[in-house]
């Protein structure tokens, strides 16, 4: 099956190009809207500075990973953890990876229609590289939006209503600020590793790329990051210089308080819409692994388990995006706890245990072990701040849905 282990005589038939497009999907999601914001609380030169770290640290968290799964001929992120740490690393890898994307795609999915989630039940990553494209296509539509928007929208806003202006300063309302530290800096990095976070679909991609190798995924991993990169540094930067400190936690609903009914921007809520849908396939491959990991883990494929575990996520995920108002929470809590883990905590632990034919003071057990620690200090950091955030009851002007 597609679930765990790769057999020898599985050959993978998705080419070079669709692989990328698969992967950039998987990183690509709601997690963009939310930049702008975070660029607001650092400044322009301290938010490049993080964004260059994570998309770094993402990338050798990627060469971590295939080290790891060549080692011992794994293929299956949760499988990874049954062999590092038993049936228990199996355990705690499915549920993270089942909480961050639920979490991650929760935002949007409450629009999104059953018909329109016919791909949801695709059973091969091969079908999944068009839409993939399509739904990158949408994104560089909402890119090219905003950077259009930027020249467009005149600062200061007259459109904003009362309520969001009274409790932002007009002095430097509008000039752009390249270091800053404000209590809302907290959801910085957090809302950075939630945008990078890709970890659980690279070994399903490595499983049906042709010809792998893992310098071949590795490569797949780096232009899919660099292209992120790129798309998540301009957003950031034009969504940031239109609206300056007005800028909210959620892009689009930013530009609502300008004109709500303003035709590119329904236009580009409805592109970011179907592309964060399309993304859904592509996110599933491991939530569902996991489950049926989990659930059954000696059972064969069989249909009617593979859609009612869809149906069942999409049930939670709608649920949640009712309970949950505010999609900085959910980029906060997300980027805080399972975003860490997946990209930083679980890879190095399972390097460490899994490769065993290099010593501990090893640089390269060492350079993992470094990694791990960085990865929980890190999530200590941010759920400290973002606790403390709620605690105190800050003014919450960001928008929700």
């Amino acid at each position: 099956t597609h679930y765990s282990v790769a057999s020898p005589s599985f050959e993978g038939k998705t080419s070079f190009g669709m692989s990328v497009f698969n992967l950039s999907n998987a990183i690509m999601g709601s997690g963009i809207l939310g930049l702008s914001y975070a660029m607001s609380n650092t400044g322009i030169i301290l938010f490049l500075i993080l964004l260059t770290c994570i998309a770094v640290m993402s990338s050798y968290s990627v060469h971590l990973l295939l080290r790891s799964a060549g080692v011992v001929g794994i293929r299956a992120y949760e499988q990874l953890g049954k062999r590092a740490f038993g049936h228990p690393g199996k355990i705690l890898a499915a549920l993270v990876i089942t909480m961050h994307n639920i979490g991650g795609k929760s935002e949007f999915w409450v629009s999104s229609d059953l018909i329109f989630n016919l791909p949801f039940f695709f059973v091969s990553f091969w079908y999944l590289g068009y839409t993939s494209g399509f739904s990158l296509t949408c994104m560089v539509f909402f890119l090219i939006s905003v950077i259009y928007k930027k020249f467009n929208i005149p600062c200061p806003f007259d459109g904003f209503t009362n309520h969001t202006a009274e409790n932002i300063s007009i002095d430097g309302e509008c000039e752009a600020k390249y270091f800053t530290i404000n209590q809302q800096t907290a959801y910085t990095v957090p809302i950075l590793a939630f945008a990078f976070v890709c970890h659980p679909e690279v070994l399903p991609i490595y499983t049906e790329l042709r010809n792998p190798t893992k310098r071949r995924m590795q490569a797949i991993a780096n232009v899919s990051i660099l292209g992120m990169f790129v798309m998540y540094l301009l957003t950031a930067i034009f969504g940031y210089l239109t609206f300056y400190l007005n800028t909210e936690a959620e892009l689009l609903h930013t530009y609502s308080k300008v004109d709500p009914l303003d035709t590119l921007i329904l236009c580009v809520r409805v592109a970011v819409l179907v592309a964060v849908t399309l993304t859904v396939p592509v996110v599933l491959f491991p939530i569902r692994r996991a489950l049926l990991q989990l659930l059954f883990p000696d059972k064969p494929f069989h249909w009617v388990r593979h859609i009612s575990i869809a149906l069942c996520l999409l049930f939670v995920v709608n649920l949640l995006v009712i309970c949950v108002p505010n999609i900085r929470d959910i980029f906060g809590i997300i980027g805080a706890t399972s975003a860490p883990s997946l990209i930083f905590i679980l890879p190095g632990l399972f390097y460490i245990r899994i490769v065993s034919s290099e010593p501990m003071n090893s640089r390269p057990k060492i350079q993992a072990a470094c990694f791990t620690a960085l990865g929980f200090i890190f999530m200590s950091m941010s759920m400290t701040f973002i606790t403390l955030d709620w605690v105190y009851g800050e003014n919450r002007s960001g928008g929700g849905h």
